[in-house]
């Protein structure tokens, strides 16, 4: 689930997709305009697999837990810890 497996393919494993949420707070937003960023795809690239919200959840929930983002105001926000 978090790492690709035998059953999960690369594109769908958590850290993946957190990568792809931290390439997209290169300043603070909400969680839906993330959310919303993730569905219409990353920079601009259509995204080749369908992501459910809780999955886009989960990835979030991972970044919380290695503290890579936080929940300010409102906002997420990328711990300036991550490149």
């Amino acid at each position: 689930m978090i790492l690709p497996s035998k059953h999960l393919s690369e594109k769908r494993a958590l850290l993946t997709v957190g990568g792809e949420i931290l390439r997209l707070l290169d300043r603070p937003r909400t969680v839906s305009s993330v959310w919303e960023a993730m569905k219409q795809g990353v920079k601009g690239k259509a995204m080749t697999r369908r992501l459910s919200y809780n999955w886009f959840v989960l990835s979030l929930d991972l970044l919380f837990v290695m503290d890579a983002i936080t929940l300010r105001d409102g906002l997420l926000i990328k711990n300036s810890s991550v490149q």
